[in-house]
């Protein structure tokens, strides 16, 4: 399973605020429940199977030109590790195991 890290920028449009552009995106999420994900300040993390990331991160993409942007940047940052089994849960609770 993989995890991926997304970030999407939509750029000329009316307002310096996003939120009612991440909230759109969110919509998409909310629809596909193929993949488990958390809203986080800066990003989005996604977890599940990688070409079904692909799938979803392409839709989301689409979300804000659908909503009046000009451009659209989408980051995206992927963990997918084949020798164990991760999930965000794994992930934060190795590290507090640690602290």
């Amino acid at each position: 399973m993989a995890i991926a890290q997304l970030t999407i920028v939509p750029l000329g449009t009316e307002s310096t605020s996003v939120s009612k552009y991440v909230a759109n995106c969110h919509r998409v999420l909310e629809k596909d429940k193929r993949v488990k994900y958390k809203l986080t300040p800066m990003s989005t993390v996604i977890e599940g199977e990688l070409d079904v990331i692909f799938e979803i991160v392409r839709k989301m993409h689409e979300v804000p030109f659908e909503n009046g942007a000009k451009r659209v940047i989408t980051s995206i940052s992927i963990d997918d590790r084949r020798d164990k089994r991760a999930s965000m849960d794994q992930k934060i609770n190795s590290v507090k195991e640690k602290l």
